[in-house]
């Protein structure tokens, strides 16, 4: 499976399992003339920095806020090629809720490259999930 836009083609290729129900993609081309966007670690604090307690909402949070600074950046997730994913004590349990967390925002297009690291804390008390991301886009002269 593969999807390709002009500036990032995610792919699956034969001999890999298929990661799509983890969420995630296995392969990540960057076209030459893109340039990266790099989204430091967001967490699941909302603009007034308060962090709910309950996992599955700050996976949701965090995942919007990772939308918020793409699009200050003029992108979107579907030009994200790589998530780096920190989960705090993780399960599987919460592998799914960051897979239909990861369908929500993607909806039916490929997810990006991730890897995750489960960890025994984040920066904040209380902060149980963090994701980073890095997009693709073109440069302005080849637009």
């Amino acid at each position: 499976m593969s999807t390709s836009r002009t500036n990032l083609e995610l792919k699956n290729p034969a001999g890999l399992y298929d990661p799509t129900p983890n969420g995630y993609s296995h392969l990540a081309l960057v076209a030459p003339n893109a340039r990266l966007v790099f989204v430091a670690g967001q967490g699941g604090e909302n603009a007034e920095g308060k962090l709910e307690p309950d996992f599955q909402r700050q996976v949701r949070q965090a995942l919007d806020n990772v939308r918020t600074a793409l699009a200050a950046a003029g992108a979107a997730p579907r030009d994200v090629a790589k998530l780096t994913v920190l989960i705090v004590d993780h399960t599987e349990d919460k592998l799914h809720i960051l897979g239909a967390e990861l369908d929500r925002v993607w909806e039916a297009h490929m997810k990006p490259t991730c890897t995750l690291i489960p960890v025994p804390r984040l920066a904040l008390e209380g902060m149980l999930f963090e994701v980073e991301a890095t997009a693709v886009l073109r440069t302005e002269e080849s637009s």
